[in-house]
């Protein structure tokens, strides 16, 4: 639970095993394992051999369990992820020790992290997170990123690349090696990346830089300092309904004309994405006594953006709360010949304050092996939806941030559909003991992690169910226990049993959204919500010979209170979304991987697969009125039973190659399993030639990356949930009308080349 590679220690940067750098296992999509729980783990080799840029999700599609669906080739408008059934919202995402996911939605935006030059591992914990680990939401596992570590000496690296849709995307990374006579060492890298949106209109477009900083002294001290900041302000794609894509395919997108006389509020410029983030951490490392450590992870998360609007309003019928009145913007107003009808850009604003910090001591004596921390952070999160201007000549949001002329209501208010402060505070202590024994043959872990999480809401709309300030306090004890027992060199056993937890997003806190008489706010609070809590055991067997490694392992997990997004319809045909809590639910399944050094021919697979049994233990409540659809006991939504993954990897030393397959079952998006999306299976090619060396000119690399080559057109990810896909009895015989989830279009086929150079 504590080892060497937990998210806030200094993680070892060599990872091959023997020296050479094309021997790693599968190409290097496996290393050796320790750790007494599952942990899969990607290296730089695999990753620098990926289409340029890729983001996270995407490098880490063939490891077990994994599913990722990506909406654009590139990963720059995001993606999608399961692992062993559980969303990325269950997942707990770490860069350099500090936590990616938003903070009240616990959504991971993969494209907003790290270029993946910069990588030095990615490893994926399939079960749970590490008791140190700095999470409210993991109760689906981890992922952990580290970068790589700065040169010794004076270089950098170059990086070109070209694909179809006019993709277009340059990498630069300077080293400085030691500064001076010091000890410092650092690097500063930038990248800029643009593609045409492949459906629809418009583009996508990031620009990304990073920097890393490390001091080290004496024996193990280690200060470092990174910084990450990224912009971008792409056109969104919208996900799809399943009669939708039954009619339109891939051809579901946005319009690209505009019409000032019929204007459109489909029209892509009003659909955009700006976003800006700013990531700090300063995982740090300081050896006090031959016997006692200090780890530090203080680290700063800034983000500020939102996603697009635009909606059709009645400036002579605005609501506030119950009350309506009149409404004005820029010229217009309630008596304006068009007050009835006036399109405004609407957006989502989200802006984000979060600072914190991991504090550890650990105590080393013989055999044992002891630590406790304390985790603190404070977020502050501002979310609002105002109502702003459109250019009418050009259908161009007057601000993207929807600053400007603002909707102003008769009483003076400046309207918004939503509009709130949420302020969370995070205490949690932790205590973890390790002993090794019979030679470090058998290695016994115990831990408990204790949470407190308190919240501090308040909702600014009039009228809401639970008034201006809400107040939510969590505390949950969570306890680990793992072993691990070496049979000899080559083999190794691991059990693990973990508790986890996931309180509610902050959005269940609020009222928000237009405004009914009959049905109040499209958003409906749900205040009092518990926390879901997960009990994950798993027991497993390793191989680790000197040419082929393997790992197989079978889990089991519970979960109570679980919690998932609902849309409710009113018997006058008001509908409204709420959080609920979905009940229990449980899961028994098997992971497996597999693979070899050089074998024949330079070449090493790879293979992995997952089995998975998931049910839902309760009948959930249904989308409509106050019955519950029968779903105890079905396979539970956004699970596929079945995945496989495939790499076969080839490097001589100049000239590379890669073949990689996945196959991914259906996936229901119902609880009543009455709709699903159909199994898919895809696959990309890489090759490539290194060149000698030219006088400064280090490993000059021309790559050509392919991927789904077959151009599959496929629904790629359930966005969201429904209690029934088709009209049908509920459990206390009221008719249910179909429900109305919603799915993601997976990205299509896409060419890169790529020109790199070191020196």
């Amino acid at each position: 639970m504590m080892g060497a590679t937990a998210p806030t220690d200094q993680a070892p940067e060599n990872l091959d095993v023997k020296g050479s750098r094309h021997r790693q296992v599968g190409g290097g999509l496996m290393i050796k394992e320790d750790a007494a729980k599952s942990r899969s783990t990607i290296t730089s080799e695999y990753i620098e051999k990926q289409g340029a840029g890729l983001n996270p999700m995407q490098l880490i599609e063939m490891l077990p369990g994994v599913n990722t669906t990506s909406t654009d080739p590139m990963g720059l408008s995001g993606g999608h992820m399961t692992m062993r059934g559980l969303t990325e919202s269950q997942i707990g995402f770490t860069l350099e020790g500090f936590p990616i996911n938003d903070i009240g939605s616990y959504a991971v935006y993969p494209q907003e992290i790290v270029d993946p030059e910069n990588l030095r591992s990615i490893n994926v914990e399939q079960g749970s997170a590490d008791l140190d680990s700095p999470h409210i939401s993991a109760t689906g596992g981890a992922v952990n990123m580290y970068l790589l570590n700065p040169k010794e000496r004076l270089g950098g690296k170059l990086v070109g690349s070209y694909g179809n849709y006019n993709a277009r995307r340059i990498f630069g990374r300077l080293d400085t090696g030691y500064v001076g006579n010091t000890n410092v060492r650092g690097y500063v890298s930038f990248s800029d990346a643009v593609q045409e949106s492949w459906r629809g209109p418009g583009g996508q477009n990031k620009m990304h830089g990073e920097t890393k900083w490390v001091s080290a002294w004496g024996k193990g001290n280690v200060v470092s300092f990174s910084l990450v900041g990224n912009q971008s302000t792409g056109v969104m794609f919208p996900s799809t309904y399943m009669d939708t894509w039954k009619k339109t395919g891939i051809y579901n997108s946005y319009s690209s004309k505009w019409d000032p006389k019929h204007p459109d509020k489909n029209y892509y410029q009003l659909h955009r994405n700006p976003f800006t983030n700013i990531y700090a951490s300063a995982p740090s490392t300081f050896t006090l006594t031959d016997n006692l450590t200090l780890t530090e992870t203080p680290y700063f998360w800034y983000g500020n953006g939102n996603g697009g609007g635009a909606y059709s309003e009645d400036l002579t019928k605005q609501q506030y709360g119950s009350q309506t009145m009149t409404g004005s913007i820029g010229p217009y107003n309630s008596s304006s010949s068009n007050a009835k009808s006036l399109l405004l850009y609407n957006p989502s604003n989200t802006q984000t304050y979060r600072p914190g910090a991991v504090t550890k001591l650990t105590l080393h004596t013989g055999i044992n092996r002891l630590s406790i921390g304390y985790w603190f952070e404070y977020s502050k999160q501002i979310q609002t939806g105002p109502y702003s201007m459109i250019d009418y000549a050009t259908g161009k949001p007057e601000d993207l941030m929807g600053s400007g002329p603002n909707l102003v209501l008769a009483n003076g208010q400046t309207a918004m559909y939503r509009d709130s402060l949420t302020q969370t505070r995070i205490h949690t202590m932790f205590i973890a003991d390790s002993l090794s024994l019979l030679h470090d043959r058998l290695t016994l872990e115990a831990g408990l992690k204790y949470t407190v999480v308190n919240r501090q809401g308040h909702n600014f709309l009039p009228d809401t169910s639970t008034g201006p300030y809400i107040n939510g306090s969590w505390q949950q004890p969570l306890p680990a226990a793992s072993i691990r027992f070496k049979i000899n060199d080559e083999n190794q056993l691991f059990a693990s049993s973990t508790t986890n937890f996931r309180i509610p997003m902050n959005t269940s806190l609020y009222d928000s959204g237009a405004y009914s008489a009959g049905s109040g706010y499209s958003t409906h609070a749900n205040a009092n919500m518990k926390p879901e809590i997960s009990i994950s055991e798993e027991f497993g067997w390793r191989y680790q010979g000197p040419t082929v490694m393997s790992s197989i392992t079978y889990f089991h997990y519970n979960f109570t209170n679980r919690l998932y997004q609902q849309t409710v319809t009113m018997p006058n045909g008001d509908y409204y979304s709420r959080s609920i809590n979905g009940g229990n639910s449980h899961a028994d399944g098997v992971d497996l991987e597999v693979g070899t050094r050089p074998i024949l021919y330079h070449l090493r697979p790879y293979f992995s697969a997952e089995y998975i049994n998931a049910r839902t233990d309760s009948n959930v409540a249904a989308g409509s009125g106050s019955d519950y659809v029968f779903s105890k006991g079905k396979f539970a939504p956004q699970t596929p039973k079945y995945q496989i993954g495939f790499n076969l990897d080839y490097d001589d030393g100049h000239l590379f190659g890669g073949y990689s397959l996945k196959y991914v079952a259906r996936q229901y998006s119902s609880f009543t399993n009455d709709q699903h999306i159909p199994g898919y299976l895809t696959m990309n090619i890489n090759a490539g030639y290194r060149f000698r060396n030219w006088g400064p000119l280090k490993s000059p690399t021309l790559r050509l990356n392919l991927r789904n080559i077959t151009d599959q057109h496929y629904l790629g990810f359930v966005n969201g949930t429904a209690a029934n896909g088709l009209a049908t009895t509920g459990v206390y015989g009221s008719k249910i009308k179909a429900g109305s989830s919603t799915f993601s279009i997976a990205a299509p086929f896409m060419v890169m080349g790529s020109a790199s150079v070191e020196f």
